[in-house]
């Protein structure tokens, strides 16, 4: 069985077991949270598509850790100006292993 499902403004596919990495949400490590944003829930042939979302469905996960990905540089530059910037960012996550599936 697997779903798809929105947080923090992006969609991801899942299925039991998995651990994704997902935008920071306020919660405990090793607590269980629900993603009730659930858009589609799919079992072998069976396709469930919600408008926009499927009533009564929900993903529940267990949240294993929080931290900061890998450092991106941005670098901004003209030729010939002598103009040169340069930043960097490092986005915040949290680490999210899927527990259960509830088609509703």
């Amino acid at each position: 069985m697997y779903a798809v499902i929105v947080t923090g403004g992006k969609q991801y596919r899942v299925m039991q077991g998995e651990t994704l990495r997902v935008e920071l949400l306020p919660a405990e490590v090793g607590s269980s949270i629900t993603f009730d944003q659930v858009l589609l829930v799919g079992e072998g042939d069976q396709i469930t598509i919600g408008a926009p979302l499927v009533s009564g469905a929900g993903v529940v996960a267990t949240v294993k850790k929080h931290g900061r990905a890998d450092k991106i540089r941005i670098v901004k530059f003209r030729r010939r100006k002598h103009f040169r910037k340069e930043t960097g960012h490092r986005q915040h996550f949290t680490e999210v292993e899927i527990t259960g599936i509830n088609a509703g």
